[in-house]
């Protein structure tokens, strides 16, 4: 019997037990198109991840307050508001924790930190601002930011039309803006690059529009272009803040940045008045390191995917080897028929293989299918291309073979070892 004889034999088999088939079948989809579901939804997270950071560069960093930790059934705080973080360890100043960068910090570390560098400094503004003109007016959820001349190289802007901050305007605080491509669209119908040099009111306050933002999407809920920004020493003035100021570093090259990073710390360690024994009051957060966590998290969930879809198969892979162990019963003088005739033992043996490793591969087509479509779902809700994770999908169409060979194994011996006279008087 050639090979395509025995297929077509299995696809006949196949048909005739629809009900049975058709149960595993769906087993065994579901496996896969968790696997694969996930595994595509990742992918996508994994874009757009790739897409949002891309702009931060491995060259960059920047320097934050340190925020105050919970710590839970720690000791009391030793002598001097001093306390031991790890052994052997600097010992942390409790009272420095929470400590607000200031803005003459942030200033004076511009200053002094001579490094190779492009350096900027930020404020955070608020997140609830209206902005209106002529009657037109945005939701009031715009988000408003401080920065300085190279705030818009550092966070990957590109100016769609007008111009960028000037050193006076940040020197003096003027209330000049550039907009976000959405508050631009918003509030002007010829469109948003015609914002320029217009007048624009933030919260009722008169601002000279100087420049929109080219559109740049969402980044997991937040609208990067539902912004304003104007310079910090603007937010100090008009609105003034608590907020700690931020400040970021973008070495000239990537083999600089460690270097760049030790002279930073020194250098606002200094600033802030960190004694040698005491850790520093501030954290610097290497750009990529943001991306590496989060990396890290789809990898978690990836693992946790695969886990899942194995453990479901392996239950497919148990259905499957019952049934094909019920068929091997019901078609036991079949068998012994085909034996009679002349049929060897590896034939038969082979016809209950292949029906296994069919029944699996169908499987596994609707699983693939369904999973991708699935996955891609996130793809629509993160604005991302469409994905197909090419890889995962061969591994699904290897991993649904090997289990359909698996479960099929134990069932093509059986047959293979009817005896053909026994297999006859088989009722």
């Amino acid at each position: 019997m050639h090979f395509v004889d025995i297929l077509s034999l299995a696809f006949r088999t196949i048909r005739t037990n629809r009900l049975r088939t058709g149960l595993t079948v769906s087993i065994i989809a579901f496996g896969i198109m968790a696997l694969i579901g996930i595994i595509t939804a990742i992918q996508a997270m994994n874009q757009k991840f790739s897409e949002s950071f891309s702009s931060m560069g491995a060259n960059a960093f920047s320097i934050r307050y340190k925020e105050r930790n919970i710590r839970f059934g720690g000791g009391r705080p030793q002598a001097g508001n001093l306390q031991l973080t790890r052994k052997g360890a600097r010992k942390e100043k409790v009272s420095n924790l929470d400590k607000i960068i200031t803005r003459e910090q942030a200033e004076l570390f511009i200053e002094r930190f001579d490094f190779p560098a492009i350096k900027s400094i930020s404020v955070f503004g608020n997140r609830n601002n209206l902005v209106s003109k002529a009657g037109l007016k945005t939701s009031p959820n715009v988000t408003m930011f401080g920065g300085d001349i190279h705030y818009l190289d550092l966070n990957n802007y590109t100016l769609l039309s007008g111009r960028n901050l000037g050193r006076d305007e940040v020197r003096s605080g003027h209330n000049v803006c550039i907009l976000g491509y959405d508050v631009a669209d918003k509030l002007f119908s010829a469109g948003a690059a015609t914002a320029v040099n217009s007048e624009v009111r933030i919260n009722s306050i008169p601002y000279r529009v100087i420049g929109v933002l080219e559109s740049k999407g969402s980044t997991f809920g937040f609208s990067r272009d539902n912004v304003i920004v104007t310079s910090y020493t603007n937010i100090e003035r008009v609105f003034p803040t608590n907020a700690s100021y931020a400040i970021a570093v973008k070495a000239s090259d990537l083999l600089q940045i460690n270097a760049a990073m030790g002279e930073a710390e020194s250098a606002f360690r200094a600033i802030r008045k960190n004694t040698a024994t005491e850790e520093s009051n501030f954290v610097l957060d290497r750009s990529d390191s943001v991306v590496e966590t989060a990396m890290n998290s789809l990898r978690f969930l990836t693992i946790s995917a695969t886990v899942i879809g194995l453990i479901t198969l392996i239950g497919a892979a148990i259905g499957l080897m019952n049934i094909m162990l019920v068929s091997v019963s019901e078609r036991t003088r079949e068998v012994g028929l085909i034996k009679a005739i002349g049929g060897k033992s590896r034939m038969v043996s082979r016809q209950f293989l292949v029906e296994a490793i069919l029944i699996s591969l169908m499987g596994a087509g609707f699983g693939i299918l369904l999973g991708v479509g699935v996955g891609n779902l996130f793809s629509l809700v993160l604005n991302t291309g469409f994905v197909i994770p090419w890889n995962w999908v061969l591994y699904g169409i290897v991993i649904c073979t090997a289990v359909g060979l698996l479960a099929g194994i134990f069932p093509a011996l059986k047959a293979g070892r009817l005896n053909p006279i026994e297999a006859l008087r088989y009722e």
